[in-house]
């Protein structure tokens, strides 16, 4: 296969091969794109790149020319350079398999923004604010994705600059701040290896590498493990114009499903941050908001999201998961991919598109194929006792099981029966815990981070940011509420009510009696 490079903007036609060629990211954008919906422009390096650069049939100097391709028609498209200290161009440059692996795989956002192009965002802008948080992101992106870095020096680098102004969090930073926490941060990469290229192609190059690579990552190499996924299928490579959540004022970033991926129940499911990027709401280190700040600050956003919902499900013929950035008041779509669910959802998502005209029985029966109808259960206290803590919900059902305080304690005790997974977030690092976990709990996150999904699409029952619950890992004990509980100590979740509590009480299970009903009579 020819090695080629594709755009993707309204007017572009699509890309051939499909999502098997170009990746299910790039492919979802280019369909949004082609129907009219509102896509940054973009371009995208097929998978076949990712395998001939594994089997050695090219170099890096090819993927740069590529680079360089795509980046020229993307000027074209927007009016900016890239690297142009006038009117600079950002990117993101984002990994995309040809089958959904949330959070496996690596991105790193802002890249383009050199020194000199702070200045001129800001001058293009008029934000200063926003110039200083994307060199912040992208030394701390670059540092951790690029060159490897552990996070918690740029944790603690930002912690500290939040304390000194006596803010709540980052967001809460002026450009002052934020300007002094990108050159910490800068000084830091600096010292523990090499800088953040001053140059705009050797970032995006930089960071283009660093994304191909990912798809060899050990947490990538587990989940294609769990899922039975193809080891050689290789990851694409989309670069995409960058639009600004963390704008201020009426921007932020959010997911959507455009169903309850617990439930199966039709409505728009959000999660939302104001003055944020989209890695705010995936990665699972930030609470993001169920929606209602945005119904009450952004009430016709909300409108035009559900509306969106019916459009897209008619575009792909399934329920999905949609991610979007919200810059002053214009929405973009980032991607759209068929939404990762529950067994339970996923039974009431199949039946509800045949009532609803969207599905024949038949092309139902294979959103649900590998689903054995009669095996899929939902579980609930009979009684769970008073509550620790409440916390939101990321996936329904009920679990019991010692606490676990990590993944390697996870992975430990799950030998001597069911253990609940209980961490300040969850990173997608932890998917073998995950694996081994009845169930899992979470200090921070949202209810749509990359890890919440897996723990769906595991059938976990799983709960998020619960305000009530603190670590203590040197001790090796959590505090949920007012009771502090020993790694090891039962501990049971209700992903129907978002609640925790102590000991170990009865479960009863529920079956889907009407999806039955309903499947039993489609003709065969």
């Amino acid at each position: 296969m020819a090695l080629e490079v594709f755009p993707i903007a309204a007017g572009a036609p699509l890309p051939p091969g499909g999502a098997e060629a170009v990746g299910g990211k790039a492919w979802g954008l280019a369909r949004m794109a082609e129907a009219g919906l509102p896509v940054p422009p973009a371009f995208v390096l097929p998978t076949e790149w990712c395998r001939a650069l594994r089997a050695g049939r090219i170099g890096e100097a090819e993927v740069a020319e590529a680079l360089a391709h795509g980046i020229a028609g993307l000027e074209t498209a927007t009016g900016l350079g890239f690297g142009d200290a006038r009117r600079p161009l950002l990117v993101s440059v984002r990994s995309g398999a040809a089958l959904s692996m949330p959070g496996m795989m690596e991105t790193v956002l802002d890249v383009g923004l050199t020194a000199p192009c702070v200045e001129g965002l800001l001058r293009r802008t008029g934000n200063p604010r926003l110039a200083w948080d994307c060199r912040r992101r992208l030394i701390e992106g670059f540092a951790t994705v690029v060159r490897g870095l552990p996070p918690a020096a740029f944790d603690d680098i930002l912690a500290a600059r939040i304390a000194e102004a006596e803010a709540e969090n980052e967001r809460d930073l002026d450009h002052a701040g934020l300007r002094a926490a990108a050159q910490a941060m800068e000084a830091h990469l600096a010292a523990a290896a090499e800088p953040l290229p001053a140059d705009a192609p050797a970032q995006l190059h930089a960071a283009a590498m660093a994304v191909f690579h990912s798809w060899d990552a050990p947490k990538a190499a587990t989940y294609r493990r769990l899922h039975g996924l193809d080891d050689t299928a290789g990851t694409a490579l989309t670069v995409q114009a960058m639009v600004f959540g963390n704008a201020g004022g009426a921007s932020g970033s959010g997911v959507g499903f455009t169903r309850d991926p617990a439930s199966g129940e039709r409505g728009l499911y959000v999660d939302f941050v104001f003055n944020g990027q989209g890695e705010d709401v995936v990665a699972g280190r930030r609470t993001g908001d169920a929606g209602a700040s945005l119904r009450r600050r952004l009430p016709e956003m909300v409108a035009r999201l559900e509306n969106l919902g019916a459009t897209l499900e008619s575009l792909f013929r399934d329920a999905q998961d949609f991610e979007f950035t919200v810059q002053n008041g214009k929405l973009w779509l980032l991607q759209a991919r068929a939404a990762k669910r529950t067994p339970w959802a996923a039974l009431r998502i199949a039946v509800d598109l045949v009532a609803e005209g969207l599905l024949v029985p038949a092309a139902a029966r294979r959103l649900i194929a590998g689903l054995d109808p009669a095996t899929v259960v939902r579980t609930r206290f009979a009684d769970p006792g008073p509550a620790l803590a409440r916390a939101q919900v990321a996936g329904l059902g009920v679990a019991v099981g010692r606490i676990a305080l990590d993944s390697a304690a996870a992975e430990r005790l799950a030998a001597g029966g069911p253990v609940i997974l209980v961490r300040r977030e969850t990173a997608t690092e932890d998917i073998a815990g995950m694996a081994r976990a009845a169930g899992i709990l979470t200090a921070t996150g949202s209810r749509t981070s990359h890890a919440a999904v897996v723990a769906r699409q595991l059938g976990r029952p799983c709960l998020v940011a619960c305000e009530g619950l603190s670590i203590d890992l040197a001790a090796r004990t959590c505090r949920i509420g007012t009771t502090t509980l020993a790694e090891g100590a039962p501990l049971a979740l209700d992903g129907n009510a978002g609640t925790v509590h102590a000991g170990t009480p009865a479960i009863v299970t529920e079956h889907p009696e009407r999806e039955l009903h309903t499947i039993a009579g489609w003709p065969a």
